[in-house]
């Protein structure tokens, strides 16, 4: 080939990958979060802008449980999500190859009874029935493997009734004395206790003080394909965190309007505004994006739980799925405020 020729040739190759790369940067990176309050940095970063403000273009999408955001995250659909550590773990188990790669939060779950009930710790479980939500889920595993089995040394199938239900009908279930207590998350334990007809009987962010729930994860071929985009993505995460930490009076309301928090009317006919639920909500729940020791220490206490309860079909070490080198490299990254 005469040199002339080449050099257009190479000219059209450097332009076909170029044009090739950039369509890619232009396609949205494709985001899924569970539809708990918990994911609250999610809305954040979108609706303040942040993901804009990064240089990112983002779409983001609400699931209603994490099963069926791992179906979209197989199939292909989405290339991050904000979710439960424990889904992510057990599907690494099965072969989907994914990252952990920041916290969202920390806290929101507890078990509830009713006020007048003589349940006073977990220990006092034993013989009940208690709401929970779908067997080997992570809220289960938090269920089975610490609340019965370590806090209150009980064998969960054997001492109790585990009753599966939706998360919003676990209030009503208790009132019509179908369940004895109910374990369940923000912002209902919140609107339970502030209608006055029911109380704790654990808060898991006191005995495990800031355990990690919720957190930001990502595929292998976003990870290789999107680096850059990675980075600007978790950069607008820890913004959204910092708002929520710095202004909760504007947070508490756009968490009130995005997750549709209804007045509470308590049992002496008290009308509770939305943002006092959440309010409520925040004396158990918090927003934290760094990855501690000791948060990977509980992810692998929840490994553990899971292999012993036949929920994993091998034993995992948490180090094999965290990889904090993503959020090092967005801290270090030039801020765009």
């Amino acid at each position: 080939m005469k040199p002339a020729k080449l050099l257009i040739t190479l000219s059209l190759a450097l332009a076909w990958v170029s044009a090739t790369t950039a369509q890619a940067q232009e396609k949205p990176i494709r985001i899924g979060w569970v539809y708990a309050m918990a994911n609250a940095p999610a809305v954040i970063a979108d609706r303040k802008g942040y993901f804009k403000e990064e240089g990112v273009n983002v779409e983001i999408k609400s699931f209603g449980d994490g099963p069926i955001l791992q179906q979209a995250l197989s199939a292909g659909d989405l290339d991050m999500a904000y979710i439960g550590a424990p889904p992510v773990f057990q599907w690494y188990a099965r072969g989907l190859n994914s990252r952990i790669l920041a916290k969202v939060n920390y806290g929101q779950a507890a078990v509830i009874t009713q006020a007048n009930s003589s349940i006073r710790t977990v220990t006092d479980l034993k013989g009940k029935k208690i709401a929970g939500v779908a067997k080997g889920s992570g809220m289960d595993v938090l269920l089975r493997g610490y609340v019965l089995k370590e806090a209150a040394g009980l064998e969960p199938d054997r001492d109790t009734t585990i009753v599966n239900m939706p998360a919003g009908n676990m209030p009503a279930a208790l009132d019509r004395n179908l369940v004895d207590a109910a374990f369940t998350w923000e912002p209902f334990i919140a609107t339970a206790l502030l209608r006055g007809n029911t109380r704790l009987v654990l808060d898991i962010n006191k005995a495990i003080p800031q355990y990690p729930w919720y957190i930001v994860m990502a595929m292998p071929r976003t990870l290789a394909q999107r680096p850059d985009d990675i980075v600007k993505v978790l950069r607008a995460h820890h913004r959204a965190i910092e708002f929520l930490n710095k202004h909760p009076d504007e947070a508490n309301q756009i968490i009130a309007e995005a997750f549709e928090i209804p007045t509470v009317k308590t049992v002496d006919g008290r009308e509770i505004k939305p943002v006092e639920v959440v309010k409520e909500a925040r004396k158990r729940i918090g927003w934290s994006d760094r990855i501690q020791p000791n948060d990977v220490q509980f992810i692998q206490q929840l490994m553990n739980y899971s292999r012993a309860l036949g929920f994993l079909n091998k034993d995992l070490r948490a180090t094999e799925i965290i990889d904090t080198t993503w959020q090092q490299r967005a801290e270090k990254a030039p801020a765009k405020r």
